[in-house]
């Protein structure tokens, strides 16, 4: 029988070993998505995330959409596919995007408005059906770099094999959390899918 003492060491080594992978995955989550592949693409996919209860698009909604006009004026993809559900506040995310993405000047018959991209993996689902259907081959995926790898990989998974990537301009305290949340995410995703 091991002794109590070799308990407790095993078992520091079993937290510490885990510790350290969660925080490899992390890192390697955040230098994806900061590490921008852009290219020229059929199609950009901007996921949405909260609305003001104004009605206006939260900062890092806004930083995301503004990525896209920039891209946008960079002739890197003709076509943009915004892609929210309605949240607690009440609004289209999608909706909202559309029109924060007409007012900067983005041709109101080049979004296509996904409106029921609930979570990544809808999204993502969502827009391979719309890719299909209009015979786009590559997509530019837009959101928060600690979403970007997931974001690939849902697309990958629902037939997208091109997929490049940009990040939204937009740092916060949440998003020590959120990357920790993404690690999660990616090995549910990358299990499930």
């Amino acid at each position: 029988m091991m002794s109590a003492k070799r308990i407790a060491l095993y078992l520091r080594k079993i937290v510490l070993s885990v510790v350290i992978v969660f925080g490899a995955a992390a890192a390697l989550i955040a230098i994806d998505g900061l590490n921008d592949e852009l290219g020229t693409a059929d199609v950009a996919i901007v996921l949405g995330t909260t609305v003001r209860p104004t009605g206006q698009p939260s900062a890092s909604l806004r930083a995301r959409l503004d990525k896209a006009v920039e891209l946008y004026q960079r002739s890197l993809f003709t076509q943009v596919i915004v892609s929210g559900g309605v949240g607690r506040e009440g609004f289209d995310e999608a909706a909202v995007m559309r029109n924060y993405l007409v007012a900067r000047g983005l041709p109101h018959n080049r979004i296509w408005v996904d409106s029921a991209g609930n979570n990544t993996d809808l999204t993502a689902q969502n827009a391979a059906q719309l890719m299909q259907t209009h015979h786009w081959r590559s997509a530019l995926v837009i959101s928060q770099y600690f979403h970007i790898a997931r974001c690939k990989l849902a697309l990958q998974r629902h037939g997208v094999d091109q997929v490049f990537s940009a990040h939204a301009t937009y740092f916060a305290i949440r998003d020590m959390y959120s990357i920790m949340r993404e690690v999660v995410g990616y090995l549910v995703y990358a299990i499930r899918l």
